[in-house]
């Protein structure tokens, strides 16, 4: 495929309200771990979560709280590309894990106004920026890498010039509820590929990019590069991870992007700090990269973030591209006993490591094996 140039950035998340905040914070280990915000504590075992704090008051919660995110962080992607407040004539695709579920928590529960059509975001979008073709993909953990790889067909094909793709969520009670009873004792924090892991723990976040098939003269508006997206969905299981479906996802990405493993210098990590998840991603990197998997810098940002679940795979896509442009790849915090799968890996610890990497490997796994990845390569 032909390299497509990423022209707008935008993102919100509990350790920053744009892109530079976000980047600055996960470059100096601050993390977004917090008590509950909006959750009585005193009904779960957990009492921390990764929460944007936009909640009108403490211990409440209000309708619209993902849509207000993903509009932020669509505006912003659109401000940075110059496309203005005008997307009639770009499409917007979302991906997301629950949509708007926890306001239909809300309306169900408390009796909030909420209507069905506020569910996919599409109405909020043409609302706000007179966006008339939406698609929102509810699709797991991966799902706003599987909207980037729908955003790179239409631009391949010739069917748009420009697309934006975003990914959000929040959490719901419901989905918090059912992690709570099934993690007994629950992580104090996220630890990807740590000894000492417990689980995963939720956090909240949008992120946006604004895609063109045709770079500006101006180089310097060029964030980056898109490469190759790869998208597989191997059913292996419900909720354990396949390394076989992961592999084959990541070898197709390098495949599309026209690179080997040895090109790339750095790999964000999907690393949700659960032992299924981490070990099979170890698993697969060590299979694909074979005797080089001991050459690019990893890392992830889930120790800092917590699992932004449809967000994450475009938050951390910005997180490389950033990375890139610096020459600074921020650390995975909270990593004090790697786990065996991870020996020989360069995973970037405790403190940032300053190094020039010019294309990188984006990971995102979700529930039902459905996995994609996503080969990024510097703008300058």
């Amino acid at each position: 495929m032909s390299r497509l140039a990423v022209t707008g950035a935008g993102a919100v998340a509990s350790i920053g309200r744009d892109t530079r905040e976000i980047f600055a914070a996960l470059c100096a280990g601050r993390e977004g771990r917090h008590p509950l915000r909006g959750f009585d504590r005193a009904w779960y075992n957990a009492g921390h979560l990764y929460e944007v704090d936009n909640r009108p008051a403490p211990g409440t919660d209000a309708v619209g709280r993902a849509t207000g995110l993903l509009l932020d962080a669509v505006g912003q992607a659109a401000r940075d590309a110059g496309l203005g407040d005008d997307l009639s004539g770009v499409p917007v695709l979302v991906g997301t894990g629950l949509r708007e579920l926890r306001s239909l928590e809300l309306w169900w529960r408390d009796g909030q106004p909420f209507g069905a059509d506020r569910m996919h975001f599409g109405t909020a979008l043409r609302e706000r920026f007179g966006a008339r073709d939406t698609h929102t993909i509810s699709n797991a953990c991966s799902a706003s890498l599987y909207a980037l790889a729908l955003g790179v067909d239409l631009l391949e094909f010739q069917e748009a010039d420009t697309v934006i793709v975003a990914g959000v969520d929040v959490i719901t009670e419901s989905m918090f509820g059912l992690s709570d009873r099934l993690q007994l004792d629950p992580p104090d924090r996220l630890r990807p590929f740590d000894r000492d892991r417990k689980g995963t723990v939720m956090g909240e976040g949008a992120a946006a990019v604004v895609l063109r098939r045709d770079a500006p003269a101006d180089r310097d508006a060029i964030h980056g590069w898109v490469r190759g997206v790869a998208v597989n969905c191997d059913a292996f299981h419900a909720t354990a991870p396949d390394p076989g479906g992961i592999a084959a996802a990541i070898r197709d990405a390098h495949g599309r992007a026209g690179v080997k493993a040895e090109d790339v210098g750095l790999v964000l990590l999907h690393g949700t700090g659960t032992s299924l998840n981490d070990a099979a991603e170890a698993t697969a990197l060590t299979d694909v990269f074979g005797p080089h998997v001991g050459n690019p810098l990893m890392t992830g940002v889930k120790s800092m973030t917590g699992h932004t679940s449809g967000a994450s795979g475009v938050l951390n896509l910005l997180v490389a591209l950033h990375a890139m442009r610096e020459g600074r790849v921020p650390p995975i915090t909270g990593l004090d006993n790697p786990a065996s799968e991870v020996a020989g890996f360069r995973l970037v610890r405790d403190t940032p490591v300053e190094q020039q990497v010019n294309l990188a490997q984006v990971d995102a796994f979700g529930f039902g094996g459905i996995n994609a990845v996503a080969i990024v390569e510097a703008g300058r």
